[in-house]
């Protein structure tokens, strides 16, 4: 007979702990699962919100044999194209939808194979270039001639300004995404407003956009009038505008890597979802991963080597109210880009900003030899806000 140790009550105590540990550790394990089954469900929520654009890809893969050979191992370029169409839920309050659309913005971006900087090139919408025969709507095909940049997405949306990027720069482009401009307010909202400095005060109604002048922050509809406006800002030119933009994007850098966004799960998820909602991309972004992978690669990027330009350009020849490339810099400027090799952003002083016109090379001559990495006209993240 085995004999019984303890008293009657330690062995109650015994069992009591026992079932306890036993529900705790039960609870543990529903708890583990009920949040793997919530992951999976935000994975697929925001995976699903994202929209391929089948199309341009299936069109791309017509021309594969035309477009340049990548270049440089790792390094990636990315087209940002802002759409002005009236089409989709709130974009009619923006003007009247005449079954058109053309790009708002354009801009380039290039990530260095190391990770270790970051190029956004702002290409003028007024810019005279080659655009190819393209892929219409209806079905049909564009006649190829010579015209401004943005006429490039009317003609053929997204496949056409690829193919017409591509011929004007020599460089390869792995990626897009077009944001419209309900997408752009909710891409701002999530980050919860990006500051700006106002060197004047505000008051366009066309823009939607009425602020004093100063430092502030702006949300949504606010953000959208201020990188759209041109009639009540600067010289009402588009440089102005472009300038503006990019002052925008890297107040918008600087506020995501300082709030930790991209580290912060809390943080994070209000603006992937706003961010997979507000996007239109090519099948190999399209989805959660395929962003993830894009944003992680720049989230260490230093502000300081974060740079914006704009395409080295010149009043066109026959038309002042047009442009045209500002050679040879920007022969130079894609060159750098496509071989993923070093350059220098200063800025712009006042002869190069003559008759609202970025020249592009900010001193010397670009084929001189006396340094090293050449120079062109631009700015950085880390500038002051207020200057």
């Amino acid at each position: 007979m085995t004999p019984v140790t303890g008293s009657a009550d330690t062995r109650g105590t015994g069992r009591r702990r026992r079932r306890v540990l036993r529900w705790v550790a039960l609870g543990f394990v529903l708890i583990v699962l009920a949040g793997g089954g919530a992951a999976w469900w935000l994975y697929e929520k925001l995976d699903g919100n994202i929209t391929p654009d089948v199309a341009a890809a299936d069109e791309l893969r017509r021309y594969e044999t035309d477009r340049p050979a990548l270049a440089v191992l790792n390094a990636q370029n990315i087209l940002l194209i802002g759409s002005d169409s009236r089409a989709g839920t709130g974009n009619a309050r923006y003007g009247r939808d005449k079954g058109t659309q053309r790009s708002d913005t354009t801009i380039l971006l290039h990530l260095s194979a190391d990770r270790r900087s970051a190029t956004a090139v702002s290409i003028p919408r007024d810019l005279m270039v080659q655009i190819p025969a393209c892929l219409q709507s209806d079905g049909g095909r564009s006649v190829a001639q010579f015209a401004q940049f943005n006429w490039a997405f009317e003609f053929g949306g997204a496949a056409c300004t690829i193919r017409t990027v591509e011929n004007l720069t020599g460089i390869r482009v792995d990626h897009h995404m077009v944001v419209d401009f309900q997408g752009f307010k909710k891409m701002v909202d999530a980050v919860d407003g990006v500051e700006v400095c106002l060197p004047q005060a505000i008051d366009d109604r066309e823009a939607k956009i009425r602020l004093p002048a100063g430092r502030q922050t702006l949300r949504g509809e606010q953000a959208l009038g201020f990188v759209r406006a041109r009639q009540s800002l600067g010289n009402g030119s588009d440089t102005d505008r472009m300038d503006r933009q990019q002052q925008f994007l890297a107040s918008l850098v600087k506020k995501v890597q300082s709030s930790r966004v991209l580290f912060n799960p809390v943080k994070l998820y209000p603006v992937l979802d706003a961010a997979t909602s507000a996007v239109t991309t090519d099948p190999g972004l399209a989805s959660l991963r395929g962003l993830y992978d894009l944003v992680s690669g720049m989230r260490e990027v230093p502000t300081e080597n974060v740079r914006f330009l704009t395409v080295p350009r010149k009043p066109y020849a026959f038309d002042a109210n047009r442009d045209e490339l500002n050679e040879p810099h920007a022969t130079l400027l894609f060159q750098r880009l496509r071989m993923d090799r070093p350059f220098e952003v200063v800025p712009a002083t006042g002869d190069q900003q003559e008759g609202g016109r970025n020249a592009g090379e900010a001193s010397g001559d670009p084929t001189s030899s006396a340094s090293p990495d050449p120079t062109f006209t631009g700015s950085t993240a880390d500038e002051a806000i207020c200057r």
